[in-house]
């Protein structure tokens, strides 16, 4: 009787801890917004596409939402990949980071969630869709990229359009298909079709001689003929090409492979509120509107927006969490069956 009495009473207090947790973890947004304001800044790490003229545009939007005053300091990215290990190199060596928060490609935000060094917090006390909440709490989802194949329309015959990823593996694309170095995000199929289909695919790609090369390079390449189609390309590619005039299109096959940038704010921050509060806002109508003008992406998640829409009943492949350690394997290996340095 008395190990039931003791049970009984654990069960309650583990319960009543839980619960003091999440109450502790549930801010309201005028609480969010009261303490950003006593914090006054926020160092900001994002895409250089992003311009220092976005960034303007998306501090005067955010304090006009949220009556602030917040100074937001734009940082553009040099190598998103370099900027990661240089955080992470200076958090083991316990300095405090450069930025508050980092915009970075989800893969990215891995290598940070995996070594602990968020600053986890309930997003949907903000009213964030749980769709949108990331790496245990750590960060927002807010724009989704459209990767696939992608080909001159101007040099193509319809029909040779590729109609699903195997048939990059025909024959008559050996030496013309561009292939980004580091992969291209092509790795992410490993999400749907598993590691071993994945890897051999990757086999196969590399019997086809593709030409490796940086994204910009592959577009220029694209355009003037050197090469015939390319394994992806992201559709921030497709929208300049619109508008430049040029005939590039995506292969309209499936899954579509739909990387997202992720917001996260960064342990050691001075600034949590601020950049908790700032994350919640990029899933805004008011933020989605200047991203999708300076960097073409909206998110698949707000209902509305262009990418929202173009989701609809079709097969997509995002990122999760229990994907990372599968995609960072794959692309590993797939790089060296193809002889890239990525």
């Amino acid at each position: 009787m008395r190990i039931k009495i003791l049970a009984a009473l654990s069960l309650l207090f583990f319960s009543l801890l839980c619960f003091s947790s999440l109450k502790l973890n549930a801010a309201t947004v005028d609480q969010v917004v009261a303490a950003a304001k006593k914090e006054g800044a926020l160092e900001f790490y994002a895409p250089s596409t992003l311009t220092a003229q976005g960034a303007k545009q998306l501090e005067d939007a955010f304090n006009k939402k949220f009556g602030t005053d917040i100074r937001i300091n734009y940082s553009q990215s040099g190598s998103m990949t370099a900027d990661v290990s240089k955080y992470i190199g200076e958090a083991a060596g316990g300095n405090p980071p450069e930025w508050d928060v980092m915009i970075l490609i989800d893969a990215l935000h891995g290598s940070i969630w995996k070594r602990k060094l968020h600053v986890p917090f309930d997003y949907r006390s903000l009213g964030v869709s749980e769709k949108a909440i990331h790496y245990n709490n750590g960060t927002v989802s807010f724009a989704n990229q459209v990767v696939l194949p992608a080909y001159n329309s101007k040099n193509m015959d319809p029909k040779d359009v590729p109609k699903r990823w195997e048939d990059l593996l025909d024959p008559k694309w050996k030496g013309k298909l561009g292939m980004v170095t580091g992969v291209g995000h092509v790795d992410y199929l490993a999400i749907r079709w598993g590691e071993k289909k994945f890897l051999d695919f990757g086999r196969a790609l590399a019997k086809q001689n593709p030409v490796p090369g940086k994204l910009g390079e592959l577009y220029t390449r694209l355009q003037i003929g050197e090469i015939a189609l390319t394994t992806t390309l992201t559709n921030s590619f497709i929208i300049r090409a619109q508008k430049e005039g040029a005939p590039l299109e995506h292969a309209q096959i499936q899954p579509v492979v739909a990387p997202a940038y992720h917001i996260g704010v960064l342990k050691g921050s001075r600034r949590t509120n601020a950049g908790h509060l700032f994350a919640s806002f990029l899933l805004t109508p008011e933020a989605q509107s200047v991203w999708e003008r300076y960097n073409g992406q909206t998110s698949a998640f707000v209902p509305g927006t262009k990418m929202y829409n173009y989701v609809q009943g079709k097969d997509v492949i995002y990122l999760s969490q229990n994907d990372v350690d599968l995609v960072n394997r794959v692309v590993v290996e797939v790089n060296k069956i193809l002889g890239f340095n990525p």
